[in-house]
């Protein structure tokens, strides 16, 4: 009689301990895979497979309006963020080269120590995440950041530490660096114009690091 039970099978010579360091293997394998995932909240054209540098460079033209241009490497303008203040409530609009929006960061309250602010797709009303202070006072002002969904979790999906005063950003997603941000002051700084260095991580969407730079900027100066 053929025996067809797992232990006839394994009998015959199936090596069971090998079968579960394969399945061992495998699952460690998907969960590197997840961890080195793309990281998209704006798009994924904003995520390349390369560490990238970007300089930002920011003057203030009006009391109440900020301009930043982003340049890579070799000085190509990657990205630009105009804006000002509409009932009393800042309004920062980031474009490409081509001029054609990309999101739009929006106060949510003008007055408030949470400094919440949404970060929506073009100039739409559609929300692709809100990013308001740790918490109250917090010296380093630190950021949450909240993917938008329709369920609603305490935990945040990333968080910004440190500050301009501090002259060091990093954007982190759980224990992960996936971003840094560097602040020199200059003789200009006191004229309102000012330069920040970023260092995006391999995947990361950095339309979505840049949005943040400016929204703890405009934190800092409120």
């Amino acid at each position: 009689m053929k025996e067809n039970s797992f232990m006839g099978k394994r009998n015959k010579g199936y090596n069971f301990p090998v079968f579960l360091f394969m399945s061992f293997q495998f699952v460690n394998r998907f969960r590197n895979m997840a961890s080195d995932e793309m990281i998209k909240v704006v798009g994924d054209r904003f995520c390349v497979p390369y560490t990238m540098e970007l300089l930002v460079k920011k003057k203030i033209q009006s009391f109440s309006n900020s301009h930043y241009d982003v340049f890579d490497t070799t000085g190509n303008i990657l990205l630009q963020v105009n804006g000002g203040i509409w009932n009393l409530q800042k309004k920062r609009v980031m474009k490409d080269p081509a001029g054609l929006p990309v999101v739009t960061l929006r106060e949510k309250q003008a007055i408030s120590w949470k400094q919440e602010w949404q970060m929506h797709e073009g100039e739409s009303r559609h929300c692709l995440c809100s990013v308001k202070r740790s918490g109250g006072f917090n010296i380093k002002n630190n950021l949450d950041v909240h993917l938008a969904s329709p369920y609603k979790d305490a935990a945040c999906d990333f968080r910004v530490t440190g500050s301009l005063a501090s002259l060091s950003i990093k954007v982190r997603r759980g224990n992960s660096i996936i971003a840094e941000v560097t602040h020199s002051y200059t003789w200009g700084s006191y004229k309102g114009k000012e330069c920040f260095k970023i260092k995006v991580y391999p995947e990361v969407d950095y339309a979505f690091i840049v949005a943040l730079l400016v929204i703890i900027h405009e934190n800092d100066n409120a």
